[in-house]
């Protein structure tokens, strides 16, 4: 059961009711307090590069538990374009080789990095083409062929919160031999993952939606077994053994995911993104899912009551819902919900509507009544 403690952790919760989590979320005051006690301590010389070295240890092993990986695969990265970058740039390309994308579905970050290649001449893109507005494991599976290198997706839609197969589409890149990377910032905190199981090679998310952490700070996954393929694009002193050596410099990368961290890490944000783990963790995956799916339920009866068309489809919906009304104007709908101090975003013409644990039935119930109101003005 939901406790006022979590809704306690949230204060923006006491003036707004905020749905858009897809977006970015609110820190919760457990995360904020961890960075300010870091800055604290750290402005009274209380942290040697041991105990900031534990802390960043601490919260990779977190997210490596989350998704079923180990703390050496795991990396800092600023955010999820960053990590997705690195694979793009660092991996040992050969000729011929061909990355497969749905341009047309993925956010920014997904697409920029694997167009550049084919843009450099560095390896052929192949476009998944939607016809649903969704991924089809059908026509993924016609469009890999023999020198298809890499298949890169999101672990959810993040205009449509349709959710991906990751298992199925894992299960077709081994039976193929093909790098599978997945843009998971959709999803992780919310949905469970498990890298080995669904044959995850790469995977990148950072704190700033579901995980409910700060900007900045988010992490790559690399499976060991093929962390060697790829060569860090940027260097430094922590990319080698010797990384504490700096007197004598010995050129020799590091055999794990720690490879990709070239410098100095982040250790404030690290300490707020390791708490907001520490958070999910406690509240636990599968719980937040169950109510997030419980609330969208109830949101969807409501909309479609008042004529609306609603999206996705229960079967691929699980903590995203987005809908519009035939009649009347999107952004006109939007800016009411916005007047009326609910936080939602609008995504390809369509309100998106994305709550998270702390959120209640009288808030998707408010944002109903709300838009019953605007609706009613419509007419007159």
């Amino acid at each position: 059961m939901r406790s006022a403690r979590y809704r306690d952790e949230f204060p923006i919760s006491k003036s707004l009711i905020n749905l858009n989590h897809a977006g970015v979320s609110p820190p919760s005051q457990s995360c904020i307090n961890a960075v300010n006690n870091f800055l604290q301590e750290h402005a009274k010389g209380q942290h040697g590069f041991e105990d900031l070295e534990a802390i960043a240890d601490e919260c990779r092993n977190r997210f490596a538990e989350l998704i079923g990986g180990c703390q050496q695969e795991v990396a800092f990265v600023r955010n999820t374009s960053h990590g997705i970058s690195i694979v793009a740039n660092g991996l040992n390309w050969r000729e011929g080789d061909r990355v497969m994308v749905a341009t047309s579905l993925e956010y920014p970050s997904n697409v920029y990095p694997w167009v550049d290649l084919e843009e450099r001449g560095i390896a052929k893109l192949d476009i998944i083409e939607s016809s649903n507005g969704g991924l089809d494991i059908g026509t993924i599976k016609r469009c890999f062929r023999k020198e298809t290198r890499l298949l890169a997706v999101s672990s959810a839609n993040y205009a449509t919160g349709e959710v991906t197969n990751l298992q199925k589409l894992g299960d077709l890149c081994r039976a193929h031999d093909v790098l599978f990377c997945v843009d998971g910032i959709q999803t992780l905190g919310v949905l469970p993952t498990d890298v080995k199981a669904m044959g995850i090679h790469f995977l990148s998310a950072d704190s700033h939606k579901w995980l409910l952490g700060v900007m900045g700070i988010g992490c790559l996954y690399v499976d060991s077994e093929i962390v060697e393929q790829v060569h860090p694009p940027l260097l430094g002193w922590r990319s080698t053994i010797n990384r504490w050596d700096f007197d004598q410099p010995q050129f020799d990368l590091i055999k794990d995911s720690g490879r990709f961290e070239e410098g100095s890490l982040p250790y404030p944000l690290i300490a707020g993104f390791n708490q907001s783990l520490n958070l999910i963790d406690e509240i636990g995956v599968e719980e937040i899912g169950r109510h997030i799916a419980d609330l969208l339920q109830l949101l969807s009866v409501k909309l479609l009551e008042l004529g609306c068309d609603v999206s996705p489809s229960p079967s691929v919906r699980r903590h995203i819902l987005t809908f519009k009304h035939n009649v009347v104007d999107t952004q006109w709908l939007l800016d009411g919900l916005t007047e009326a101090n609910i936080l939602v975003s609008m995504r390809r013409g369509r309100i998106r509507v994305s709550p998270h644990y702390y959120n209640t039935e009288e808030e998707v119930y408010r944002l109903a009544e709300v838009m019953e109101s605007l609706l009613n003005i419509s007419k007159d």
